[in-house]
């Protein structure tokens, strides 16, 4: 058997380089659940669909590096979404729960190589998956940005997931900057499985329940028909922290002896609820194949996934709201304040139909994927309080009151829409050369859904404000994109890809990118391999036309209420922002693979990436008092208070190293050993150059990129990530051990002197899995997240060392208003006076959550 050896990163707890196979169609029905199996002495290769438009290739044949992560590894992280799963096996995914950030707690953002969702591609079995209709406008992770809904997919009805870490615009299209995540599901044509899991975090709270069907159906001897049927539910699990009165006091402008701490004594947490909310998921998805002759098959894919979240916003102390003006609290029973409880409703759906036949010596994929996500947000437990302050001031002038202001609103939504056709030939030319082109249609479709009257008017429903019916719009945009390109084999040594793309939308302009990838042979053990590329994103449909108001957290001064405008505003105009255009791109990946011998191989991978006009959501921007400045007048002519908006106000700079040191089959205790050790350095990611301000903000030395946005862009992800892995395989028994290192993350909060910043340490993070082989055909497993129960630990540090820095931090001088020394005020306007034991929206480098228990069973059929 000649040997082959693998040049791609490979990121599998099992320590195996190369994935196994999965079983062909026709072969016995699909057992990639957690088994305790001994793997093969043999190894076949995955062929890997993602990363070229050419004639697929065995990952030992591909030039860019490519993650294979198949189900059981999936299974093994114990967590019941897709991209929580794929954060605890690919470190340079990053994705991290924030609390209480309303609209984003349905969807919690993801990024490669710390460049924000909308830079990573999803693909499902090779199509575009559509974009959520959510953009992250809170201060948290992917803030400005939106990615696709990747939890939606049933784990169950995954077979393998295929990462590329590389630029790949070229062969894709707008957003594969950092990477594409390409989801390949189940095609078993008989048999499948049932699946019940269950867990519950170490605080007793958070508890799960989830139950998962993967069946296939065999259509005669001529194709398949596999669907999934998942339904899951998880409770809320409350980390709220104890509330420091003395900075509520201040905040509130409450009295502390009177008001605040008679409270705080009954309710420590200041009756706040954060941590992780309730949700309830139902998902479906089917996949199918029908082969009507030798050389044409129709293929299909459906998915659709409900979902509801149910959160809670910042608790109505007494001493904030006064009254409820008797809607909230029974009558005869003392008002103790209300907490807003803010519910989201999703649903997403993606389906795919197309053939693939052969012309001649040609293959080809014709296609039509359409796909869409709506978010309907709805707010209880609330009420209006400009309209019962319009009722008393009616009552007191004598004249008739209006309605009661409700305690429930429809809050209104967004939608998010594409529809996509796909032509793709390829065709083998000689034994070296295969050329490849085709051509992308997309339509994209972005509703904002305005609230009812109550939800907006006179400052709308306390804690989230519906969408006003003037920020309510229907949008939509074409493009066209044609590509095309080669793979040469120039020797049995070295290969070459070049592939080139042309986009044109109908609402910005184009775009032309290339690429070129080649993988070098020295020997049987040592690869070489490197691309050079440029890319694009185009500015989404969110980004251009988005416009609302909401409340945010402004440190030291509680809940405040900003504006978010586009750039077809009056006020952008005014402002000449301009309009937004494509961000472009430059990638370098260069990479070494080192085989030993058939059991262990060595992989390095270096990128660097460029990205030029970098779109921003930037920080609100507000009058400066002089009334003769132009910012003032601009602000004063619009009857605004503050805004902020999208621009392409920056370049950065981002590279790092990817590595993986993986060993198989090491004899122990009468089994094997499998050991992987993967991870993620990021050597730099900052901002490359000047920020590009509008004339009349830069004019009133004010910026649309503060420290704090900054920092959330470039510092707050770990600066490094490893995963040690070991799997042992012993008689019926599986046993695997993961380490991961979370890096230190650097964060600069809303509020914080400009001579301190806050540092999260380093902290290792270590998740145990025990499979039991019961019978032939049932597994049962236990997985115990997070084994001691680490949290995010962070600390105050002075900027570069500055000497105001170091005395903020040591002084024991007390404020005589408030009574606190200086770094007691700083840690208050980090934590919202201790309401996030760990931070407020901002989140953390990995979960707030601690230890976690999840137990699961599958029967195999």
């Amino acid at each position: 058997m000649k040997k082959t050896f693998p040049i791609a990163v490979m990121l599998l707890s099992t320590g195996t380089a190369v994935a196994q196979e999965p079983a062909p169609q026709a072969a016995a029905p699909d057992t990639s659940a957690p088994a305790a199996s001994k793997p093969d002495d043999i190894q076949r290769v995955v062929i890997v669909s993602t990363g070229s438009r050419g004639s697929q290739r065995t990952v030992v044949d591909a030039p860019v590096p490519v993650d294979i992560i198949n189900t059981k590894d999936l299974n093994k992280t114990g967590q019941i979404s897709l991209d929580k799963a794929l954060g605890m096996r690919v470190p340079s995914f990053n994705t991290v729960q924030t609390p209480v950030n309303d609209a984003t707690s349905l969807l919690d953002p993801y990024e490669i190589r710390n460049m924000g969702p909308s830079r990573s591609l999803i693909l499902i079995n090779g199509k575009r998956k559509n974009s959520s209709a959510l953009i992250y406008t809170q201060t948290s992770p992917g803030r400005g940005e939106s990615g696709s809904d990747i939890s939606a997919i049933p784990q169950d009805a995954i077979k393998r997931i295929e990462v590329l870490r590389d630029g790949a615009s070229a062969q894709y299209g707008s957003d594969a900057i950092s990477g594409v995540v390409n989801i390949i599901l189940k095609d078993n044509p008989e048999g499948g499985s049932l699946t019940a899991r269950a867990g519950v975090t170490g605080e007793g709270d958070g508890k799960m329940g989830a139950l998962s069907l993967n069946h296939g159906i065999r259509l005669s001897d001529k194709g398949f028909v596999n669907y999934t049927i998942d339904v899951s539910k998880v409770g809320l699990a409350e980390r709220s922290g104890l509330v420091d009165g003395r900075g509520d006091a201040a905040d509130f402008g409450a009295n502390l002896q009177k008001d605040v701490l008679p409270f705080l004594a009954q309710t420590p947490t200041a009756g706040n609820i954060n941590g992780s909310p309730k949700t309830r998921a139902n998902k479906f998805l089917v996949n199918s194949r029908l082969d009507i002759t030798d050389d044409f098959n129709i293929y299909g894919n459906a998915a659709y996934v409900k979902k509801q979240v149910d959160s809670f916003a910042n608790y109505r102390t007494p001493y904030w709201r006064d009254t409820d003006f008797g809607l909230l609290h029974a009558s005869g029973t003392p008002y103790t304040g209300y907490g807003p409880q803010f519910i989201g409703k999703l649903d997403d759906y993606n389906a795919t139909l197309g053939a693939k036949f052969t012309v001649g010596d040609w293959n080809a994929d014709v296609s039509v994927t359409i796909g869409g996500n709506k978010q309907a947000y709805e707010v209880h437990n609330s009420l209006n309080r400009g309209i019962e302050n319009a009722r008393l001031d009616a009552i007191a002038a004598g004249k008739t009151p209006g309605p009661r202001s409700p305690t429930s609103f429809d809050a209104g939504g967004t939608r998010f829409r594409h529809t996509v056709v796909n032509a793709d030939v390829s065709r083998q030319l000689t034994e070296a050369v295969n050329v490849y082109a085709g051509t992308e249609l997309r339509q994209e479709k972005y509703d904002v859904i305005a609230g009812e009257f109550a939800s907006y008017t006179a400052g709308g429903a306390d804690s989230y404000a519906g969408n006003m019916p003037e920020n309510a719009l229907s949008a939509d945009r074409k493009n066209y994109g044609v590509y095309g390109g080669s793979m040469f084999d120039i020797s049995k040594q070295w290969l070459v890809d070049l592939t080139g793309r042309y986009e044109k939308y109908s609402d910005f302009g184009n775009a032309t990118v290339g690429k070129l990838s080649t993988r070098y042979k020295v020997s049987d053990m040592v690869t070489l391999r490197g691309s050079l590329s440029s890319g694009f994103r185009a500015p989404s449909l969110h980004q251009i036309y988005t416009q609302k108001k909401q409340y945010s957290f402004v440190a030291g001064s509680g809940i405040q209420v900003s504006g978010l405008t586009n750039n077809q505003s009056a006020e952008a105009r005014a402002l000449n922002v301009p309009q937004l255009k494509a961000e472009k791109s430059k990638n370098i990946t260069l990479g070494l693979g080192l085989t030993p011998d058939a059991n262990t191989s060595i992989t390095l991978d270096y990128y660097h990436i460029a990205l030029k006009d970098r779109i921003i959501l930037g920080k609100e921007i507000k009058p400066t008092g002089d009334p003769a400045q132009e910012l003032d007048k601009i602000l004063a002519a619009g009857g605004v208070v503050s805004l902020s908006f999208f621009a392409n106000a920056l370049d950065s700079q981002t590279s790092g190293i990817d590595y993986v040191v993986s060993r198989k089959n090491i004899p122990a205790l009468d089994g094997k050993l499998a050991v992987n050790l993967s991870g993620n350095y990021t050597l730099k990611n900052e901002r490359d150059g000047a920020i590009n301000n509008p004339a009349a903000i830069a004019a009133a030395r004010q910026s649309v990129l503060d420290a704090t946005q900054e920092a959330l862009m470039f510092t707050s992800r770990p600066k490094h990530k490893t995963v040690l892995g070991l799997d042992l395989d012993y008689s019926k028994f599986n046993f695997s051990l993961n380490n991961t290192v979370y890096g230190p993350t650097q964060f600069r909060n809303a509020g914080l002197d400009d001579n301190l910043e806050l540092k999260f340490k380093t902290r290792n993070v270590t998740d145990f899995a025990l499979n039991y082989q019961l019978s032939n055909n049932t597994t049962l497993s236990f997985n115990v997240n997070n084994l001691f129960d680490v949290l995010p630990k962070w600390e105050l540090k002075a900027v570069n060392n500055t000497a105001k820095g170091s005395e903020i931090l040591s002084s024991t001088a007390r404020d005589p208003k408030t009574g606190m020394t200086p770094r007691e005020t700083q840690v208050n306007l980090i934590t919202f006076n201790g309401r996030y034991p760990i931070v407020t929206y901002d989140g953390s480098h990995f979960s707030q959550l601690g230890r976690m228990f999840n137990m699961s069973v599958n029967v195999r059929f």
